[in-house]
């Protein structure tokens, strides 16, 4: 496949715009790819949700090292995989974890199938390495994961990963794993078929799944020969789930097939830990973020954010047009860590006053400054004040505004506006965590 056909920029932007003339499965033509009418509903509701919870978990909570440390520590893979005989995470309960991540107005959760190091945290029949035949817990965690997010009206998203450090037959080798023993090597052939049918058991034994979000694509990075062969992986997974949403953690413009455009690390349009100089398209977005320092349970790393940061970044993200994907790394135990769900609580104790100004918005008519960003429904546009260094604000808004309130008491707020904008008066410089004010334009 030409490297050029994964780099072209989706164009199908616009929710309900090809909702009229659609059947009801995803089409593709030699155009390229129409997203369904599902498919555009689902990237509405996506959008609408604004805030998910990622969950990095496999047996590589064990080491308590992180996620990367078979390849970090090149552990070879014959002594990695001794883990799973040992992974026995006796306090899992699913009812729990989705009713903390509900408790944060999270409205979506993202797990991680199967991670780099090639184990599998569900139940599948074309390996022997996953959570129910390696272990002696013997459990489906994904579904028992899936059936408590229906139950609760929780999404559910599922990270797979494209490379593996375990496998031989994931060959040529990219530029991480080299240091896991494989010696001999298989054929790419028998790996991207192991993966489609693994991807094919996930999009029908465990219910409706609104997200794939690979990663993994930047392995091969250094070699423009490489082939994926993700055009063909993205029509089946559409013609699986219409509904299913794609995003692939690639660090580039979205390619062809792509529903959503992930961003790692860093909101839309800033590349602070230089991962997303990519242009930014008129897909849905997201952008994932650690809550302390690692993605997998770290035992040392208890560095989480704290409630006031996490805020931020969620008000941000949606000032720019963005979900946020928080991360939590569940101990091996099976339990959240404590720090993590204490976060949750307060953060949802946050949402239930404020998130009718971040739920079902998208970025506002005010682009985002130092002071703070806007949200916007429909005519009313949410000022989220969150730096101001005086009593005043200059919103350069030509649109009349009927009124200025307080978001939180509803009480008035004085204002002037002419024809370069509005001019927003308060009585004394606002010292909250974000100050909202509600303009009705």
């Amino acid at each position: 496949m030409k490297k050029n056909f994964f780099r072209k920029l989706s164009i199908w932007a616009t929710a309900g715009l090809f909702a009229t003339s659609l059947s009801a499965s995803t089409l593709e033509t030699e155009e390229g790819y129409v997203p369904s009418a599902e498919n555009q509903q689902s990237r509405e509701a996506f959008q609408d949700d604004k805030f998910g919870i990622f969950l990095h978990w496999g047996i590589y909570s064990m080491p308590a090292q992180g996620e990367w440390y078979m390849n970090n520590a090149n552990i070879d893979r014959k002594e990695y995989a001794k883990l799973a005989s040992g992974f026995y995470p006796s306090r899992f309960n699913a009812r729990e974890w989705v009713s903390a991540i509900k408790a944060s107005g999270a409205k979506y959760i993202c797990l991680t199938s199967r991670h780099h190091d090639g184990f599998s945290m569900f139940h599948t029949q074309y390996s022997d390495y996953n959570i129910v035949d390696a272990t002696p817990f013997r459990r489906d965690i994904l579904k028992e994961l899936s059936d408590e997010c229906q139950k609760q009206g929780i999404a559910l998203h599922l990270y797979y990963s494209h490379l593996d450090w375990f496998r031989e037959d994931y060959y040529p080798l990219g530029r991480t794993g080299r240091g896991t023993g494989r010696t001999q090597h298989g054929e790419w052939k028998d790996y991207y078929q192991f993966m489609n049918n693994q991807l094919t058991e996930l999009l029908t034994n465990y219910g409706p799944i609104r997200a794939i979000w690979f990663d993994g694509w930047w392995d091969h990075d250094q070699d423009p020969d490489f082939d994926w062969q993700l055009p063909e992986q993205y029509a089946m997974i559409h013609r699986l789930q219409p509904a299913c949403l794609i995003g692939n953690n690639h660090h580039q413009t979205p390619f062809e097939g792509e529903d959503i455009q992930i961003f790692e690390r860093d909101l839309p349009g800033e590349n602070k830990a230089g991962l997303s100089g990519q242009s930014i398209s008129q897909l849905p977005l997201e952008t994932c973020e650690t809550m302390n320092g690692m993605w997998g349970y770290k035992i040392t790393d208890q560095n989480y954010k704290s409630t006031k940061e996490l805020i931020l970044y969620l008000v941000n993200a949606a000032g720019k047009n963005a979900n946020l994907l928080m991360n939590i790394g569940p101990q091996p135990n099976g339990e959240l860590p404590e720090v993590a769900v204490q976060r949750l609580k307060e953060m949802g104790e946050w949402m239930q006053v404020y998130g009718e100004t971040i739920y079902g918005t998208r970025g506002g008519i005010v682009k985002p400054h130092d002071w703070g960003v806007t949200t916007q429904k429909g005519n009313r546009l949410f000022v989220h004040i969150l730096n101001l260094p005086d009593n005043g604000l200059f919103l350069p808004i030509t649109q009349k505004v009927k009124q200025a309130v307080e978001f939180k008491d509803k009480s008035k707020v004085k204002f002037k506006q002419d024809k370069q904008g509005v001019l927003l008066l308060f009585d004394q410089i606002p010292d909250e965590v974000d100050y909202v004010i509600e303009l009705t334009l």
